[in-house]
């Protein structure tokens, strides 16, 4: 509860004391506040910060926002003074609709620490609704020969307001025929009404004109008011009568519009307006009725205004009712039943009922392929049917019941010959003139299984980047079969098998309906060049039958591995030469060699040497070669040389982009007497390494020859075999990649039917000896469409170069 503005200091801070206790104990604290509804923007409600036991400085702060539920922005709390206003109007009828209690539920929230404070703001109802009536006027029609004390119900008003607001009292303009009747607060049930106090004569009042007031109990009072206008009806006490109260009526169907069906007569005792006599259908007659047949109010002449068919309705019950005109209307009825005459409108129905469609080719004869029911909706004579077939075909129609035929197969059939047929049923009724029909029946004759799937080609050569995303398309199988339907419906699958240590499945996929081979994993080159499977289509027939695709997946190389450089043979570390050259060396002198392989190939393995300056230094004595990696002297080394020369040679590759590796060389530059003491003692060691290599070069020529010649002889069968087989483009692009590699002395031309047999994927790619021309352009960009090369995964390519 809020301390009232009289409060005196000391009560004040005992009750901000008692709200921070109970918000630090418990984490929230609760407030009520009421306001009455309607108020203006900026109404003061309370001072929320302060009653909260919150610093108008801490407001900001501790980020004090206010929350309410489903209720908008109808409150809002000033940040600078902590007081809680009126944002926007606050309707309590919107709100809470009829509910006696109304409140908006606010949530304050602070932090640091996080406090949450429950706020209730009652809103209090004020007499802003005057009762209202469901309209404005009340039409009463009341016979003049109503007994005295007979009560007439209304509808009262209602008010939105609730409580003492809403309490209505109801009054009547003064009446010597009328008195309000209004319910006890026991008689909630009974409805307000009118009482007649006095018997009714229209002729000296036809109409009376009532006033009935609503009152609420508000302060002030709002009134709401509806008018009665109480209309007082003549005694009709003579009803019409018919001559008839059954006519019947025979009408041929498909009659014109404006044919009279039969003009009835009634006659009614009374005089003047109780004795005029209107005629009408009566309300529970049929729209089907009234859409078909129109009655004269005056005259009582029935008229035909839409299709009579004698196959929609053999017969029209009509019922007529004849009304005076009197304020009590009393009606007299009869009813007319029309038979309608068949006439020959309709030609024969035939239903194709299908049963065994389409056909095998090698059905029997006397297989039943259809069910045929005819239909005439005439009767008698114009309802018989006859059928026939179109003549020259291998079927026949064969009559099993009244109307009812099979369409059975006569002789033998043959797809080849005829895929389908076309067949005419024509049925004709007994009518005069007769109507005829005809109906088509298509029977395809269904194929047997008897053709397998066929590719394009037996074999697929697909070229795929390395490094690919996992899932990636590579390639799309596709397949023909000849058949129809589910023989044709061709599915694809992985014909397995063991790719070195793992499953196919492991590295491909493909899917079963679309032939779309997707890579599982991204592929090396450096792993595996070439992955060749296959594979296999089946149709759905039963039994299937399938065949299979050889894919001969070609990985290309990028360049993803930097240049490796080697030790040197001394051994003093990867990436470091050690060297003592004399002073009196001459020009081109070679001092040293840079040896790095790199595992990628092509021109992502061609390898090229430059030497950084240093700095600080203009006349550096040494260049090294740049392509291959030896260091010699660029002229005569003389005193004003430094006596320890620190080179740094950076390997390159031709990749895309390029890769990089540094190599540090150190040259120490001594006298002639340290040069050859110093290459003694590397004599006695290489004496003694030599002799260990050159038992192992005599066992390495041998294993070479060996397998050269196992190469060359299944290169020529290989190539034989190739030669014989049809040619065939890849997937991205035509023509076959040749590789070519040049050097100084000469070039190679490497086939692609030796890269096939090489990265087959049944074991490790083998070493390549491949050189360079210095003088050869930049290499191209690698794209599918271009030729690879395929360089040293291994030092041989280093040693090559050094060969020369």
């Amino acid at each position: 509860m809020v301390c009232p503005s009289g409060c005196d200091r000391g009560g004040r801070h005992l009750l901000q004391f008692i709200i921070i206790l109970a918000a630090w104990k418990g984490g929230s604290g609760h407030l009520h506040y009421s306001l009455p509804e309607e108020a203006k923007h900026g109404t003061f409600v309370g001072r929320i910060a302060q009653d909260l036991g919150l610093e108008l400085a801490e407001l900001v702060p501790r980020l004090f926002r206010l929350a309410s539920k489903g209720r908008g922005d109808l409150l809002e709390v000033n940040l600078q003074n902590g007081i809680l206003f009126v944002n926007s109007r606050i309707d309590r009828e919107e709100l809470c609709g009829r509910s006696a209690e109304c409140s908006i539920h606010l949530e304050v929230i602070v932090d640091r620490p996080l406090q949450v404070f429950h706020v209730e703001v009652e809103v209090k109802d004020i007499n802003d609704n005057p009762p209202v009536f469901p309209a404005t006027q009340k039409n009463l029609f009341i016979t003049e020969s109503r007994l005295l004390d007979s009560r007439f119900p209304l509808e009262g008003a209602s008010d939105a307001d609730i409580g003492e607001n809403a309490l209505l009292t109801y009054r009547l303009s003064p009446s010597e025929y009328f008195s309000l009747d209004v319910p006890t607060k026991d008689e909630q049930v009974k409805p307000l009404g009118l009482v007649l106090r006095k018997p009714l004569d229209r002729e000296e009042a036809p109409e009376l004109h009532l006033l009935l007031m609503a009152t609420d109990g508000g302060k002030p009072e709002l009134t709401g008011t509806v008018q009665l206008l109480i209309t007082v009806l003549d005694v009709n006490d003579n009803a019409p009568v018919f001559d008839r109260t059954l006519y019947k009526v025979k009408l041929p169907e498909n009659v014109p519009n404006g044919t009279l069906v039969i003009k009835l007569n009634a006659s009614d005792l009374d005089e003047g307006l109780n004795g005029d006599i209107i005629y009408s259908f009566s309300t529970d007659v049929s729209l089907d009725i009234k859409s078909k047949f129109h009655i004269d109010p005056i005259s009582g002449e029935i008229t035909v205004i839409g299709l009579i068919d004698f196959e929609e309705s053999k017969a029209h019950k009509i019922r007529v009712e004849a009304v005076d005109k009197g304020f009590q209307p009393l009606a007299g009825h009869c009813t007319v039943l029309v038979e309608v005459v068949d006439a020959n409108d309709n030609a024969p129905q035939l239903t194709i009922t299908s049963l065994s469609l389409p056909i095998s080719e090698n059905a029997q004869p006397g297989t039943v392929i259809t069910l045929i029911s005819v239909v005439d909706l005439d009767f008698g004579a114009n309802a018989q049917v006859t059928c026939s077939l179109t003549p020259q075909v291998p079927f026949k129609l064969v009559s099993t019941f009244k109307n009812y035929y099979s369409l059975v197969l006569d002789s033998a059939l043959d797809r080849e010959s005829v895929s389908a047929y076309e067949l005419v049923v024509t049925a004709r009724d007994g009518g005069s003139p007769s109507l005829w029909a005809t109906a088509s029946v298509s029977v395809e004759v269904a194929d047997v299984n008897d053709n397998a799937p066929a590719f394009a080609q037996p074999e697929y050569t697909v070229f795929v980047k390395e490094n690919n995303p996992p899932g990636c398309h590579i390639f799309t199988v596709s397949a023909r079969d000849a058949d129809t339907q589910e023989n044709a419906r061709v599915s694809y699958s992985l014909v397995e098998r063991r790719v070195g240590e793992r499953a196919l499945s492991s590295y491909v996929s493909v899917h079963a309906e679309s032939g779309k081979v997707y890579a599982l994993q991204p592929l090396d080159h450096e792993e595996l060049e070439l992955l060749q499977f296959q594979v296999s289509a089946r149709d759905a027939g039963v039994p299937p039958l399938g065949s299979n695709v050889t894919l001969q997946v070609f990985v290309l190389d990028e360049n993803d591995n930097a240049p490796e450089l080697l030790a040197p043979p001394g051994g003093s570390g990867v990436g470091l030469v050690n060297e003592l050259v004399p002073r009196s060396v001459g020009t081109g002198h070679v001092v040293a060699k840079v040896r790095a392989v790199d595992a990628d190939s092509g021109y992502n393995a061609w390898l090229s040497y430059e030497l950084q300056p240093a700095a600080g230094s203009s006349r550096n004595p040494f260049r090294v070669g740049l392509y291959t990696g030896e260091i010699s002297t660029t002229r005569v080394l003389d005193e004003a040389d430094a006596s320890r020369q620190h080179l740094l040679v950076l390997v390159k590759d031709h990749g895309e982009p390029a890769l990089t590796a540094t190599a540090t060389v150190l040259v120490s530059l001594v006298e002639s007497g340290q040069t050859a003491k110093a290459s003694s003692r590397a004599f006695e060691g290489g004496v003694a390494q030599e002799a260990a290599l050159m038992d192992v070069n005599v066992y390495l020529i041998i294993a070479i020859c060996a397998v050269s010649s196992l190469l060359v002889l299944t290169l020529l069968l290989y190539t034989a075999l190739r030669c014989s087989a049809p040619p065939s483009e890849g997937a991205c692009g035509p023509g076959k990649p040749r590789l070519v590699c040049s050097s100084a002395v000469g070039s190679w031309s490497y086939s692609q039917q030796r890269r096939q047999r090489v990265c087959s994927g049944e074991g490790p790619p083998k070493t390549d000896l491949m050189a360079f021309s210095p003088s050869l352009p930049q290499g191209p960009t690698s794209t599918d469409n271009v030729s690879h090369i395929s360089v040293s995964k291994s030092r041989t390519m280093a040693d090559a170069a050094e060969l020369d």
